[in-house]
């Protein structure tokens, strides 16, 4: 008898962190990290593990969305699966009636990432490999076979991602050995929370550069002054070697971003993420014009690979900030890094959340291995939260994030970290209610 999957499991995991405010921003004040937590089963006793990332409500929404696409896949042949895993990511996608609720964003998108996920960490599992190596030694015919070109031709087409991949292709052994010895570079946004002190701020900023940052990102757009004083007292505690990232997570719009940047120019801002609203693509543009030489970054809210090639043609973004579970998973990224790269701009992944630090490194490292073939001017993010949670957790030195050597995404919990924070009825979540409720 063949292999096939026999359930696709959702549960509601949240954790309370807006107790200390962390992972506040001028849109988000008070966000407890979620995840919809997808666990693949097969008939072998297999197991492939992914989650769509939220900030606390609406978190079961995302997890009925996981369920109602878990009937195109549970019966469905492992090996076959496995082997069209571009095909996979359509038939989520593609389905003729679900795709009615995006198509291709939203709510079910990002249920299709957390399916997709679990399928490569599957994979993974099953060839004892971590994803980034997995997806780095597959073939260029392999990898373009996964793109979904329908709506990219005018921007990229099959032969130019293969001459993409095909050029980065004689120096991947080496650069999986530079992977390997030296990791990859990170910045962290763990001292800008908004809802920190500036005594914390000052503190976490100064201990980042201990610890081997090179780049730290602070929160911005709710009060002008307060922004400039933060910023200021950031620049003070790092000095001017150290590039500071703001992020304004939507707050403005496009002339006040323009105008809100300049009051903050005289402190040598790196790049401004999220300047106005994500669907902006005109806006962003016009931003990037107006406070050049400072960088415009986005990309943690594009819902599909079809919004970033408009960014990238209309020249709207400096810095493409992908995200593992905003779009489809790993399969769309590879067509998104491939863009990335047919426009010469840097790819520095949204992270934090809850497992996204895990996952989104697979797909940097895969980028410097086996498609831009650099990490010159790419970091990924960093946040200090909840990593302890997971079975096979981020590992840093330096400032850098150590090549995952464990096989899979990196996204599977500890199962009493998940009972513990099983939404509403977990012990966390119950005392937390409880008290919630005096």
């Amino acid at each position: 008898m063949p292999e096939v999957i026999t359930a696709v499991e959702a549960a509601d995991i949240r954790f309370p962190t807006s107790r200390e405010l962390d992972g506040s921003d001028a849109m988000n004040p008070e966000p407890d990290y979620s995840a919809a937590y997808v666990t693949l089963r097969t008939s072998e006793g297999g197991e492939g593990h992914g989650l769509a990332f939220t900030i606390g409500r609406g978190n079961e929404v995302e997890v009925a969305a996981i369920e109602a696409l878990a009937s195109l896949v549970v019966g469905l042949d492992v090996e076959e699966l496995l082997s069209d895993l571009g095909a996979f990511s359509r038939r989520l996608t593609g389905d003729s009636q679900l795709r009615w609720l995006g198509p291709a964003k939203g709510a079910i998108h990002m249920a299709a990432a957390a399916i997709v996920n679990a399928a490569w960490d599957l994979y993974g599992r099953r060839e004892e490999k971590p994803v980034w190596r997995l997806l780095s030694e597959m073939t260029p015919e392999q990898l373009v076979a996964l793109v979904d070109f329908r709506y990219l031709r005018d921007a990229l087409t099959p032969a130019e991602a293969l001459e993409i991949l095909r050029a980065a292709e004689p120096g991947r052994a080496e650069r999986t050995r530079l992977l390997l010895e030296r990791g990859y570079p990170a910045y962290t946004t763990t001292p800008g929370w908004l809802g920190y002190t500036d005594d914390k701020l000052v503190r976490l900023s100064k201990e980042a550069v201990a610890e081997g940052f090179t780049q730290i990102k602070l929160k911005v757009g709710a009060d002008p002054a307060a922004d400039e004083r933060r910023l200021r007292l950031a620049r003070e505690a790092v000095g001017p070697g150290t590039r500071i990232a703001v992020d304004a997570n939507q707050a403005w719009g496009v002339q006040e971003a323009v105008e809100r940047m300049a009051a903050l120019a005289a402190h040598d801002p790196y790049w401004i993420e999220e300047p106005t609203s994500p669907d902006d693509i005109l806006g962003h543009a016009a931003i990037r014009r107006g406070i050049a030489p400072v960088k415009v970054a986005t990309g943690e809210h594009c819902h599909n690979q079809v919004m970033f090639k408009q960014l990238l043609q209309a020249g709207a973004i400096d810095i493409l900030q992908l995200d593992a579970s905003r779009v489809a998973g790993v399969t769309e990224n590879v067509a998104i890094l491939l863009l990335a790269a047919k426009f010469g701009v840097p790819v520095c992944p949204h992270a934090g959340g809850v497992g996204l630090c895990e996952m989104v490194q697979h797909l940097s490292m895969f980028d410097y291995v086996a498609v831009s073939a650099t990490t010159e001017n790419r970091v990924i993010e960093y946040v200090d939260h909840l990593h302890e949670h997971f079975t096979d957790p981020v590992r840093l030195r330096d400032g850098r994030y150590l090549a995952p050597t464990a096989p899979g995404i990196g996204a599977r919990l500890h199962a009493r970290s998940a009972a513990d924070h099983t939404y509403p009825d977990g012990p966390v979540w119950a005392t937390e209610l409880q008290e919630s409720a005096q």
